[in-house]
C-alpha cells in the first residue's frame, strides 16, 4: 500500500503551476476590468487543480497497466502503478476522485454562471481520460501539447475571466496564449526526459517525433516565446512588464536543456521550469490587474 507521501508524489507536484498559473492569469484579467470575484476565482482554482489531478492520476494508471512506466525503463520519477506502488484500481478511483471534485466546483460555477460550462467541463474531462486512456491515446500521438494548450491555456485563462466577467474578452483570449505555451514547455521538458523509454513503449510524444535536439529547441522556445507576447500586451497593460522579473529565471533550464542534461538533469529542469511558470503568472496577473 502506497504511503502518503508516495500519493502526493503521485500527483506530481512538479506539474500544479499549470493549473494554478491560469487561473491566476484569468483573476489578473477580471482584476483589470474591476470585475474579480474571489468566489468564483477560487472555485476555478479548485476545477483546475482537481482536474490536473486528475490527469496525473489517470495517466498513472493508463501507462501503467500498458507497461509504459514499469521501474526498469522509467529513468524520471515514481509512478504508482508501473513501480508497483498502488494498484491500479486505486489509482483509477483517485483519479475518478479528483475528477468528481473538479465537476462538483464546476457545477456550482455553472449554476452560477451559464450551464453550457457543464458541457466544457465534459470535454476537459473526457480530454484528462483520453490523454494516456482508451484505445488510441491523443498523447500517444504526438498531440499532448495541443490538448494542454487548449485546456490549460485558452480553456482555463478565457475561462476564469469569463466566470467572473460573464463575457468573453479579448484580453483573456490574448493572455491565455503564453500561459498556454508555458503549460507546453512544461510538459516538453518532461517528454523530453523521457524520450528513450517513450521510443521503447511505442509512445509517439511531440518529443519523440521531434527527436532529441529539435525537442530541446522547442522547449526553449515555448519557455522564452510568453515573455515576448506579454512585451506585446503591455501596449494595453504596460505593467505586464513585470514579467521581465521572472526573466532571469529562465537562464538555469534553459543552459540546462542546452548543455544536454539528461535524466535527472531534466527533473530538476522540470522543477526550474514550474518555478519559472509560476513567477510568470503572479507577475502577469498583476501587471494585467493594474492600469
Amino acid at each position: 500500500m502506497a504511503t502518503a507521501s508516495e500519493w502526493v508524489a503521485g500527483t506530481r507536484p512538479r506539474t500544479l503551476p499549470a493549473a494554478i498559473v491560469p487561473v491566476l492569469i484569468g483573476s489578473g484579467v477580471a482584476a483589470g476590468y474591476g470585475q474579480f470575484v474571489w468566489w468564483r476565482a477560487l472555485l476555478a482554482l479548485v476545477v483546475a487543480l482537481a482536474l490536473q489531478v486528475a490527469v496525473n492520476f489517470a495517466n498513472d494508471y493508463s501507462d501503467g497497466i500498458r507497461g509504459s512506466d514499469d521501474a526498469g525503463k522509467r529513468v524520471g520519477p515514481m509512478r504508482l502503478v508501473g513501480f508497483g506502488v498502488a494498484s491500479a484500481r486505486s489509482v483509477l478511483i483517485a483519479a475518478g476522485i479528483s475528477a468528481a471534485v473538479a465537476g462538483v466546483a464546476g457545477l456550482v460555477l455553472a449554476a452560477a454562471t451559464s450551464w453550457w460550462l457543464v458541457l466544457a467541463g465534459a470535454v476537459c474531462v473526457a480530454g484528462a481520460w483520453f490523454y494516456t486512456g482508451g484505445s488510441k491515446p491523443y498523447g500517444y500521438m504526438g498531440l499532448g501539447e495541443v490538448a494542454v494548450f487548449v485546456f490549460f491555456g485558452v480553456a482555463a485563462v478565457a475561462g476564469t475571466a469569463l466566470v467572473q466577467m460573464q463575457s468573453l474578452s479579448w484580453l483573456g483570449l490574448a493572455a491565455s496564449v503564453p500561459a498556454g505555451l508555458l503549460s507546453c514547455a512544461l510538459l516538453m521538458i518532461n517528454n523530453l526526459r523521457d524520450i528513450p523509454s517513450d521510443t521503447v513503449s511505442g509512445k509517439k510524444t511531440l518529443a519523440v517525433r521531434l527527436g532529441d535536439a529539435r525537442a530541446r529547441t522547442a522547449y526553449i522556445g515555448l519557455l522564452v516565446v510568453p515573455f515576448v507576447l506579454a512585451l506585446g500586451i503591455s501596449v494595453y497593460r504596460p505593467f505586464s512588464l513585470l514579467v521581465l522579473l521572472a526573466l532571469p529565471l529562465v537562464v538555469a533550464p534553459v543552459r540546462g536543456v542546452r548543455g544536454g542534461a539528461t535524466g535527472p538533469g531534466l527533473i530538476t529542469a522540470l522543477g526550474q521550469t514550474g518555478r519559472v511558470q509560476m513567477a510568470f503568472g503572479i507577475a502577469f496577473t498583476i501587471g494585467l490587474a493594474l492600469h
